[in-house]
């Protein structure tokens, strides 16, 4: 077949977007979706967990998240548009798919957001626990709101700072470590070994079953590290930015989830950390650092409002490639002057809100079933990328599609190591009993949007049928 037989796809290169996303803001945005309040508090109840092994669990993740990034990377240089993952398997896997995963993905941010939004009213508490709880996360909630109304440029700039200032507390906590280790000053000095990492009952001490099921948190960890793709339509040039956020991820992964970990469980043996207590503050208090509770109190807090406006972002972009295809109201479909999808946004800060209210008067487990929720919808969005990306590879074997100029290494051999790896802690998630919950929810929800797409299909079955791959075809 020759090129001008290939059939490619409509081109939306600007949607009615400004590409007002630089280089600088595209790798920031790329580094610190990689770091979140998952890393910063929920490593203490996995340390007490897996004890040292859970270095390898973050290694083994990371592995399969730069599968799934160069997976994305692939389709995003084929085709960069803001809807992303969700425009992938509209493409590669049917209307419904597209349907489905949009949807997923918008309940996966808003559900951080109520989560991001209320852990970050707690960490102002600390410093301030006579104002309300919800006086601080209505000021938060409202000023993100802004910045995401204002223009994309603005948003970009504060997540960038926001990134910063976790990538430099990071460093600056390896750094320090590596003093301790290296000259043995404080009193951790005294302690602090490399051999801290085996001598306290080996490097697996609850054995290999208790570390693989810290890996649901661990997953949770990485979510948001594809946030990335979702800037593909508003980046001031994708073709160079977005291969250069992805290629990074495996130092980045290397250095600030790797790297971090094992500076401090060298620094501190993992028999003292507990669930609810950062290790990071844990290891600052150890080694005598004045303040440092209070710092790393003020870089968690920068971590969940960075993960609150993220989620304002990448909800209103959803929201309108639904509407884009009309599954969902065509309000959403509306850019702002200043060319922001003004009324998606609107909607769910306002379902983000109603988060606010439910997490002050529920139980304090609700905060766990959230993270679960987020952490299985992002397991479906995941999955879905990589299941694209392998149709994808089909259909340019085959001819039918150009090839794109930043091929996944492995092709599509890594991306069905991925999918196994993915079903793998699927099933973990149903064998554990607390975290369980988050599969009834997903099949709720599941339900519910087959109902939407039976109403869709009964008034439009145009929208239903547009893009029915053949069966035969389908992975």
């Amino acid at each position: 077949m020759t090129s001008a037989q290939v059939d490619t796809p409509e081109q939306t290169p600007e949607e009615g977007y400004e590409r007002g996303l630089g280089s600088r803001q595209v790798q920031m945005i790329a580094i610190g979706g990689a770091i979140g309040v998952g890393l910063f508090l929920g490593a203490g109840a996995n340390i007490a967990k897996a004890g040292p092994s859970l270095i390898f669990m973050y290694a083994l993740a990371g592995v399969i998240i730069f599968f799934i990034m160069r997976a994305l990377g692939e389709l995003l240089l084929y085709r960069p548009v803001s809807g992303s993952f969700a425009e992938y398997s509209r493409e590669f896997l049917g209307p419904f798919f597209g349907y489905f995963t949009a949807w997923t993905y918008w309940l996966m941010w808003v559900v951080t957001g109520m989560a991001e939004l209320t852990a970050a009213a707690i960490y102002v508490n600390y410093w301030f626990p006579s104002i309300p709880q919800w006086v601080t996360a209505l000021v938060f909630l409202v000023v993100l709101f802004g910045v995401n109304l204002i223009s994309v440029k603005l948003f970009g700039e504060l997540e960038f700072w926001f990134s910063m200032v976790k990538v430099t507390a990071l460093i600056g906590m390896i750094v320090i470590g590596l003093g301790v280790l290296t000259f043995g000053f404080s009193s951790a000095g005294d302690t602090a070994s490399v051999a801290n990492l085996w001598q306290f009952d080996g490097f697996f001490p609850k054995g290999v079953g208790s570390s693989l099921m810290t890996l649901q948190g661990v997953m949770f960890a990485y979510l948001a590290v594809e946030l990335v793709g979702v800037t593909a339509g508003e980046s001031e040039n994708p073709e160079k930015t977005l291969p250069k956020a992805i290629n990074t991820l495996p130092w980045r992964i290397a250095l600030f989830y790797v790297g971090a970990l094992t500076v401090i469980l060298c620094v501190v043996k993992w028999t003292q950390f507990a669930e609810g207590v950062s290790p990071f503050v844990k290891a600052f208090a150890m080694i005598g650092i004045p303040a440092g509770a209070g710092i790393v109190n003020f870089v968690v807090l920068t971590a969940a409002l960075s993960s609150c406006n993220s989620g304002m972002y990448s909800t209103g972009r959803m929201l309108r490639n639904l509407a884009d295809n009309g599954e969902a109201p065509k309000v959403f479909n509306k850019l702002s002057s200043t060319k922001t999808p003004a009324t998606g946004i609107t909607v769910s800060v306002l379902f983000m809100g109603i988060g606010v209210v439910l997490n002050y008067v529920v139980p304090e487990k609700a905060f766990g079933y959230v993270t679960s929720v987020a952490t299985a919808a992002g397991i479906w969005t995941w999955l879905m990328i990589l299941i694209s990306h392998v149709r994808y590879r089909r259909a340019v074997v085959a001819g039918r599609l150009p090839a794109s100029s930043f091929p996944a290494p492995g092709g599509a051999v890594c991306s069905y190591i991925a999918i196994v790896f993915l079903l793998f802690v699927t099933g973990l998630i149903a064998y554990d009993a607390d975290s369980r919950v988050c599969l009834y929810v997903m099949a709720g929800w599941a339900v519910a949007l087959g109902i939407g797409w039976a109403v869709l299909k009964a008034r439009n079955p145009e929208v239903t049928q547009r893009r029915e791959p053949e069966l035969e075809k389908v992975v």
